[in-house]
């Protein structure tokens, strides 16, 4: 079956075939059919991998840690955007972002050689294992990203067509960048139907400015991920063992341009930078999203390890490099290089993993339960520390109020 959108067709080449999706509301349901079939392979054998079908993995649990899928009040958004309601929203940054978009510059970088699953076939062991979970954790953000973007420019079609077109193309590179993804898993005798996954995920349910501001992180992060881990691998070839971490250095310029439009969406709303309630969000999704990411990694250390880099270090440079890069945008953001920050991300890592180890047990479920409780305590009083720790005072130059402005007024 062929994508139903236009833009959508390279992505379709790499995942097999792909129906067009529609994020969950209202009860409603809705689905995309990606198949990407391998024969099976015993290098996949005593790696716990469960198969729904030869070839087809089934999704990793839901875990707070986990990727999520997004819906949101699509009311609300045509609100923020609909050039009716609001007249006088300022599109010349959005505009400049649309005309980037357009460009394409991706349209051909996302092709694949033959050397991609001879190379999978040479990965085994606990390297295999745990490259896969990257793979399906990437590729089921990508995907979510997708979903959430294109809902997103059907419903703001009308109301804001520039916007919409705007999330239309971003829906587009997501797609690509999940087909080439679960294209990978396939090399590796495991792909997601991702059809399946769009009608059984849980949906988490964000305001629309949360959406934004969570989703200007989540591409800001993942470029700095992204080119940090190509640019290791340039200067160290014989860590790479799977041509895929040759297409980051394009590929994280997506996510970059990406979180260059969201910027724009919340500075054209200048409402959701210039008060105590957007520094208040601002503070708290720049926590929830290093937060999260810290803790994933850190669980997942022998991948890191295997491209030869030191999981800890990795992690605090792309989270020093996001903030500083957020900082010329929201309001607040937490002081990520002051030296308490890490030390209390570092405690946050032990209890983690203490908590894993119990979850793994064979106790009862009952004792688990009770024996988690006071690490979960002392996970939540850490948050609450990294929540009213220092902070800096930044922003755009362009919102009036922002601590940037003020610098750069006469």
């Amino acid at each position: 079956m062929a994508l139903h959108m236009k833009q959508q067709r390279l992505a379709a080449r790499a995942n097999g075939r792909q129906a067009c999706p529609a994020v969950v509301k209202a009860g409603r349901r809705c689905a995309v059919k990606v198949q990407a079939t391998a024969a099976p392979n015993d290098l996949n054998a005593g790696l716990g991998f469960e198969q729904m079908r030869d070839g087809i993995k089934v999704a990793a649990k839901e875990s707070i840690l986990t990727p999520r899928f997004y819906t949101t009040d699509f009311d609300e958004t045509e609100q923020i955007f609909s050039k009716e309601i609001n007249p006088n929203l300022d599109m010349e940054e959005l505009n400049a972002c649309l005309q980037e978009f357009r460009n394409d510059y991706n349209k051909v970088h996302f092709v694949r050689n033959n050397s991609f699953k001879a190379a999978a076939d040479k990965v085994t062991g606990e390297t295999r294992r745990i490259f896969i979970e990257f793979l399906e954790r990437s590729c089921t953000a990508e995907f979510s990203g997708f979903l959430l973007y294109k809902e997103l420019a059907r419903r703001l079609k009308t109301s804001a067509p520039e916007v919409a077109e705007m999330f239309l193309l971003m829906s587009r590179d997501e797609a690509r960048h999940a087909g080439f993804l679960n294209k990978a898993l396939a090399d590796f005798n495991l792909a997601l139907d991702l059809g399946f996954l769009t009608k059984n995920r849980t949906y988490t349910y964000f305001k629309p400015k949360f959406i934004i501001y969570a989703t200007f992180l989540s591409e800001k992060i993942g470029y700095w991920r992204y080119i940090t881990i190509y640019r290791h691998l340039q200067r160290n070839p014989d860590n790479q063992f799977y041509p895929l971490f040759e297409y980051f250095e394009n590929w994280c310029q997506d996510e970059n341009r990406h979180g260059d439009f969201l910027a724009a969406c919340l500075k054209a709303k200048p409402e959701l930078l210039n008060n105590w309630e957007a520094k208040l969000w601002s503070k708290f999704f720049c926590l929830s999203v290093y937060v999260t990411m810290y803790l994933n990694d850190h669980t997942r250390t022998k991948f890191y390890e295997s491209l030869g880099l030191v999981t800890r270090q990795f992690n605090q440079h792309v989270i020093i490099e996001t903030n500083r890069a957020t900082e010329r945008l929201f309001p607040v953001v937490p002081d990520v290089e002051d030296p308490w920050f890490f030390e209390t991300m570092n405690k946050m890592v032990d209890v983690n993993s203490a908590i894993m180890r119990m979850e793994d047990s064979n106790a009862p479920d009952f004792l688990k339960t009770l024996q988690k409780l006071p690490y979960q305590e002392r996970m939540a009083s850490y948050l609450v520390q990294l929540m009213f720790m220092k902070e800096k005072e930044c922003g755009s130059v362009d919102i009036a109020g922002s601590a940037a402005s003020a610098l750069t007024s006469y």
